[in-house]
């Protein structure tokens, strides 16, 4: 992983969503440390953002750990990194495991979700883990510059697809299946050039404890994760060259996160012999950030 103060070279990508295959340093998703033990195995995992930055390790260590995995993508933008993500995970299928689809959709619209869950529930019968790690974020100095039609883009993305998503897989999931969501060490730390983005977070977290316990009865387990600085295609794509450079040097370990730092959260989650007695929690990977729930 990154050394303290190790910094990144400037640069700057136009367009959301971020491309991973252009990133220079290209976000680590595994490591010859992580050794996975057959956690997941038999286990149909579905990974929203799966082609790239968290989701991306997201989906590598579910397949380690014998998971059948199926991911989203926007469609007609994220196309070459969709294919590498195929490819990276076809290279590390259990034998027992299901071949890896990958879907192109727009997340924000309930029956893009519900397609969504339709094409991988005909492919592998059920939904075991639904991850929702899809989001976007913009840079804005006030709260002026933020116009309704981008309020309710980053909602849509960020919050609305978590409902949609979990509403139509639901049906499809049944006790001892687990949902995680991805908040952000924003929605309890706050950042004043990311409002939009910080209060969909902050809205995913109380989803997250109010789903948890509406679930608890039917032995559906749902957490979160809170990631602080992680280096991941929303990071070009939303700053500019100076904040590249330090970006996650302000948090105690002096340094960002790589996305296989993250993963495991989530492989632990999803795992009921691991987190068998965890609902309505939230894992904060954030290299030391101390935070209050």
């Amino acid at each position: 992983m990154a050394s303290e103060g190790h910094k990144f070279p400037p640069q700057k990508q136009p367009t959301q969503p971020g491309k991973e295959h252009v990133m220079d340093p290209p976000p680590q998703f595994t490591s010859f440390q992580y050794k996975p033990s057959n956690k997941l195995l038999g286990r149909v995992a579905l990974v929203t953002g799966g082609d790239s930055g968290i989701g991306r390790a997201v989906c590598h260590c579910f397949a380690l750990e014998g998971a059948t995995v199926a991911f989203t993508y926007v469609k007609n933008q994220e196309e070459k990194d969709a294919r590498d993500m195929l490819g990276i995970l076809r290279e590390c299928q259990a034998a027992d495991a299901k071949p890896p689809i990958a879907v192109g959709t727009d997340l924000g619209f309930d029956e893009n979700c519900k397609r969504a869950i339709d094409e991988v529930v005909a492919a592998y019968g059920r939904i075991d883990v639904l991850v929702n790690a899809a989001a976007e974020q913009h840079k804005t100095q006030s709260v002026e510059e933020i116009d309704e039609q981008r309020l309710e883009r980053v909602f849509r993305t960020n919050i609305f697809s978590q409902f949609f998503m979990v509403k139509h897989a639901l049906k499809h999931m049944k006790e001892g299946s687990s949902i995680i969501n991805t908040t952000s060490v924003v929605a309890y730390k706050g950042n004043p050039q990311l409002l939009d983005y910080a209060a969909t977070k902050g809205a995913i977290v109380a989803f997250t404890r109010g789903l948890a316990l509406q679930l608890a009865s039917r032995g559906i387990r749902v957490n979160g994760v809170a990631p602080g600085p992680i280096w991941t295609p929303l990071i070009p794509a939303s700053f500019d060259n100076e904040e590249i450079e330090s970006f996650g040097s302000e948090v105690p370990m002096k340094r960002a996160g790589q996305p296989i730092e993250v993963g495991p959260s989530y492989v632990f989650l999803a795992c009921n012999h691991c987190s068998s007695y965890f609902t309505g929690q939230i894992l904060h990977p954030n290299g030391g950030s101390i935070v209050n729930g």
